[in-house]
């Protein structure tokens, strides 16, 4: 911890581990990739000797690196000197993930609250977690689950509120074709779960 964040009594952490499933770019063999890509779209019917298709291969890998590569950040803590106890909310936070069983895109928004109680943290942090998580072959009640478990890990605060709200494209483009579904998941911990007020509470502002 640097000499600034001492005196201000800050606490900078960084995200360790991995979520499930996503991609070490280190340990990427993109040539097998992109000829695994190939041998799939020929497989498939597709003729990549058509200018249009020439390339797709390499176009597909490139995608999948980015969407399952998380973004690693620090994070500062900062004493609650001014003693808030009202929930924090960040509300919309737009996020994409994969699903893991069809490895199709699954698209929406999260809200995610907090009730402090020694430490909070940057606002835009709240963002960058959901982001960091959502990077990985997903489920959407993982993902849920991985955000607050983050916020309850880091904060140890009094409460934990998160909720995802996501169309899923397996469910919208194939299957049931049921397009503008969406599925809704929860995580509470703590007061916001067990406080009939501030679980209330919670759940009126993430409706806005």
């Amino acid at each position: 911890m640097s000499d600034a964040s001492r005196s201000n009594g800050s606490h900078e952490f960084r995200l360790e581990g991995s979520p499930t499933q996503v991609l070490d770019p280190s340990h990427v063999d993109r040539a097998r990739a992109v000829a695994a890509a190939a041998d799939l779209l020929d497989a498939l019917g597709a003729d990549l000797e058509r200018g249009s298709l020439s390339d797709t291969p390499e176009r597909m890998v490139d995608s999948y690196i980015e969407q399952l590569t998380p973004q690693p950040f620090r994070a500062t803590t900062f004493p609650n000197d001014g003693d808030y106890d009202e929930l924090v909310v960040a509300r919309e936070i737009q996020f994409h993930s994969l699903c893991e069983h069809h490895l199709l895109p699954f698209v929406g928004v999260a809200h995610v609250a907090y009730l402090p109680d020694e430490r909070i943290v940057g606002l835009s942090k709240l963002a960058r977690v959901v982001e960091y998580y959502a990077r990985a072959l997903q489920v959407q009640e993982r993902l849920t689950t991985q955000i607050a478990d983050w916020l309850e890990r880091e904060l140890q605060p009094r409460g934990v509120g998160v909720v995802l709200e996501a169309e899923h494209m397996c469910m919208t483009l194939r299957g049931v074709q049921k397009p503008g579904t969406k599925t809704v998941t929860s995580a509470l911990h703590g007061l916001v779960r067990d406080d009939p007020r501030t679980r209330q509470e919670f759940l009126t502002l993430t409706r806005g």
